[in-house]
């Protein structure tokens, strides 16, 4: 009587063709072997960004604002009021020039109310401010980006007199009382645009702080094996730093600009509402918080709506950075 094959006979007897079993289970073995395939870094950080509550809050906040102010002229033209349309018939004159009515003026015709002593409709000011907030700060953290990262890596990359000139140039830059002469230079130039004027001026400014931290970067990353064997192999400069150092620099690149979002809103906020700013009729966020000012005990809600605005932009930001800086995270936990 014949003993039955033992397990790691039959899977012999399957690998030199004499069983079934083994060839059957052998298809299997790439399956599992590319199961094990680690998953790119990329796909790691959407991974853990995706289960943060506090980043879809984020994304949800911005989302809403951005579609705001792209379809700005057509919710207007539903509601039939355009940001620098006046409503002098929606205001008592024997008040002050308060807005008829309760919660300042809010009725069919004017869905949030009228501006006191202004009569311009506030719901329509707060979808065209959203776009000037928000062109501001996009455009300001491109102009940023571009400087920053531009000088940042030739800075770190290059050394020696180039990173003495960059670095000395840098320190020049952050010693000025940034907030003091943005002031004083926005009052100068009255004939400018303003918008295109505050982008500017508001990009100038911030870029040295971002090409500080892609410098430290550069320096850490020239050194290691991959930079070391491109450029022992004769590929020129530019492409290391095109291909080696830049896409390895996109993580701190993406965190660093949307952690600086939040604070361009409120400088081009509070420029507008120190009066240096957007000028009106043009509607703006900051402008209305001026506005409001001589208003804010007798009228509260044309105060307190471009203030809630304001703070759920920067607060949509904020939330969408802190959670791009731990998802990104190498030394993050796991997927």
């Amino acid at each position: 009587m014949t003993a039955p094959l033992s397990p790691s006979r039959a899977g012999a007897d399957g690998a030199d063709g004499t069983g079934g079993a083994g060839a059957a289970a052998s298809p299997a073995a790439p399956a599992s072997t590319k199961a094990q395939l680690p998953a790119s870094p990329w796909r790691l950080a959407w991974q853990r960004l995706r289960r943060q509550k506090a980043a879809l809050t984020g994304f949800g906040i911005i989302l809403f604002f951005v579609l705001v102010a792209l379809l700005a002229p057509v919710i207007t033209a539903i509601s039939g009021h355009g940001p620098a349309d006046t409503d002098k018939k929606a205001i008592n004159s024997y008040l002050g020039g308060l807005p008829k009515g309760d919660f300042g003026g809010i009725s069919p015709d004017h869905w949030l109310g009228v501006e006191p002593g202004l009569g311009r409709d506030i719901f329509a000011r707060l979808l065209y401010g959203a776009q000037i907030s928000l062109l501001v700060a996009f455009a300001s953290a491109a102009l940023i980006t571009v400087i920053g990262v531009t000088l940042g890596i030739l800075a770190g990359y290059f050394g020696g007199r180039v990173d003495t000139v960059i670095s000395r140039f840098m320190d020049v830059m952050m010693s000025f009382p940034t907030l003091i002469f943005m002031i004083a230079l926005l009052s100068v130039a009255r004939d400018v645009n303003r918008v295109f004027l505050l982008i500017v001026v508001m990009g100038v400014f911030s870029w040295p702080y971002i090409a500080r931290v892609i410098r430290a970067q550069t320096l850490s990353l020239k050194h290691r094996e991959y930079v070391e064997a491109a450029r022992a192999s004769g590929t020129s400069s530019s492409r290391i730093l095109a291909t080696e150092i830049l896409p390895n620099l996109s993580g701190t690149i993406i965190v660093y600009v949307t952690l600086a979002i939040p604070g361009l809103i409120g400088t081009e906020a509070a420029l507008t509402f120190l009066g240096v700013g957007v000028r009106p009729p043009t509607p703006s966020w900051g402008q209305m918080i001026a506005d409001s000012v001589p208003y804010y005990k007798v009228d509260p809600m044309f105060f307190i709506l471009p203030s809630a605005c304001l703070f759920l932009v920067v607060l949509g930001f904020t939330l969408i950075g802190d959670a791009l800086r731990d998802a990104l995270d190498p030394k993050g936990g796991k997927a």
